[in-house]
């Protein structure tokens, strides 16, 4: 079934890349091979999709006289970038990617699927300076559209939606398209477009064609760009598809496996493929148990390429156009929309700017600010979630947590215990939480324990340096407990040792609480002697 359902969805994602819809279906058919025989995913179909084909839609270059060469050196580019992300096994590294960004760039790229068709859609092709202005002067102008293209449109979606309820089920954009496109050829509407008029020949399997090596430098942001969408979108199947033996796909294999699929993809005049959660849904759906099923469907859309190519010039573009609405409308999450608007003022900024941007700008620079707006939404919740806490043995040697003072008492022992990641950002934040020598303040001693901690930016180190030359200059002192050897090196290197003498710097070990409790004793030892 995944392999008859691919042909039309490849010519479909090609149209909307804006390229020869023959990219797309070889894309699909190449990609789909080269995938299933490196990833870890069992069921992984690397294909391409509707968020990469609309990046690709915004690549400039990929029209005119070297468009082939340019997209094969697209693909190729694409394909490198995510083997070598693989190979680093960088998986993990996506968890970065915030959710209100994924929620906010997915929603807009649904939003401009559909109003990247309503020009076939209507068969008015509007002036504008991007999708929303386009749109907005294709619906003020309804004089300017074409009824039976209109008509054809409107009927392939009602078709699909209606018969993917009957036991066709995916099948049924199959046979909506092609019942539309016959409608067509019945009626003798000449003004509906088809893919003959765009000189579209889909007849033989494809040849390996030579990249365009001197674009590569223009070709590098786009490729990085598409390799991140590809890669997210596919790091989604890794973890909800589990292989037949149970276990969960290595993510950083499966990025190797799409960089496979692209360099196979992009030697054979394909467009750059990823991860299709769609197409592996479809896959498991129809019954797969092994990667060969994978195989198979690209087997088959080869057979149907040589056996049916003749007749894809007869598809209607309407018919199309109706196909990625469809898939435009699908794509936009409204229920993931609301939970994330609800969640704070942070996530909700960040949806609106991802949204926004993804539907105003070029796709390359949206998906890169995405991911900027992911690593500063990391760093701003891990900053803000530091705190410290004070901790105080009890007569029965047992450690209760309370809130640390404002003003640091005189003659008197506070151990302090920080929570959450001590980064540089988070260090300023630590700085305003640590009790202010006053005017009272005098032999005292501030013990911050550090067991767990494995390594401190220098950023943090500049804040225990400050605060042990204020607390030195009250008569008072720093005491560091727990310290790894790791940390105690860094200490040494930052020039914290300066101004915390050895004796106040105590390693930890095995035996939890005995480093500090040991800390604890000579501090009471060092204030009853300084009274």
């Amino acid at each position: 079934m995944l392999g008859v359902q691919s042909v039309p969805s490849g010519l479909a994602v090609g149209l909307l890349a804006g390229l020869n819809p023959s990219a797309g279906l070889y894309g699909y058919m190449v990609g789909t091979a080269g995938g299933a025989a490196v990833t870890s995913s069992a069921f992984m179909a690397v294909q391409g999709t509707s968020a990469m084909a609309i990046l690709i839609a915004d690549v400039p270059g990929l029209r005119g006289e070297d468009a082939e060469r340019m997209l094969v050196t697209l693909t190729l580019l694409t394909g490198a970038v995510m083997l070598v992300a693989g190979l680093l096994r960088l998986g993990s590294v996506l968890r970065f990617v915030s959710n209100a960004v994924m929620v906010g760039f997915m929603s807009a790229v649904g939003v401009n699927i559909v109003l990247g068709q309503l020009a076939d859609l209507t068969g008015y092709d509007a002036d504008g300076a991007n999708r929303v202005t386009e749109a907005f002067n294709t619906l003020a102008r309804p004089d300017r559209m074409n009824g039976p293209t209109v008509a054809v449109g409107l009927a392939t979606i009602a078709l699909i939606v209606l018969l993917g309820r009957t036991r066709l089920g995916a099948m049924g954009l199959v046979v909506a398209v092609v019942a539309t496109s016959a409608a067509v050829d019945i009626a003798g509407w000449q003004q509906v477009a088809t893919l003959d008029d765009l000189g579209v020949t889909v007849d033989s399997l494809p040849v390996p064609e030579l990249p365009h090596l001197r674009s590569i430098p223009s070709l590098i942001l786009p490729a990085v760009s598409l390799a991140f969408v590809g890669l997210v979108q596919g790091a989604g199947i890794s973890a909800t598809y589990p292989n037949p033996d149970g276990t969960y796909p290595d993510s950083s294999r499966d990025f190797v496996g799409q960089g496979v699929g692209n360099l196979a993809a992009g030697v054979l005049r394909g467009m750059p493929v990823g991860g299709s959660i769609s197409a592996t849904a479809i896959n498991k759906q129809a019954g797969a148990q092994t990667r060969a099923s994978l195989f198979i469907a690209a087997a088959v859309m080869a057979v149907v390429i040589l056996a049916f190519g003749a007749a894809v010039g007869r598809i209607a573009m309407p018919a199309l156009a109706g196909l990625l609405i469809l898939v435009g409308l699908r794509t936009v999450k409204p229920d993931s929309m609301v939970t994330v608007w609800n969640v704070g003022i942070i996530q909700r900024a960040v949806l609106v700017v991802t949204f926004l941007l993804t539907v105003l700008i070029p796709m390359q620079y949206a998906v890169l600010v995405g991911v900027g707006l992911s690593i500063v939404l990391h760093v701003v919740r891990q900053s803000t979630q530091v705190t410290i806490r004070r901790q105080v043995l009890d007569a029965d040697g047992d450690l209760v947590e309370t809130e640390p003072p404002v003003l640091l008492p005189p003659n008197e022992v506070v151990i302090l215990q920080p929570y959450g990641s001590l980064f540089f950002a988070a260090a300023p934040v630590v700085d305003t939480m640590l009790p202010d020598p006053g005017p009272d303040t005098t032999g005292s001693v501030v013990i911050i324990r550090l067991r767990g901690r494995t390594d401190l930016g220098t950023t943090f180190m500049d804040v225990l340096h400050r605060y042990a030359t204020s607390l030195a200059a009250a008569d008072s002192k720093l005491v560091l407990a727990s310290v790894s050897d790791r940390v105690l090196e860094q200490l040494r290197v930052a020039g914290v040792t300066e101004v915390v003498d050895a004796d106040d710097l105590y390693v930890g070990d095995e035996r939890v609480g005995a480093t500090l409790r040991r800390a604890h004793d000579d501090a009471l030892a060092w204030v009853d002697a300084r009274r």
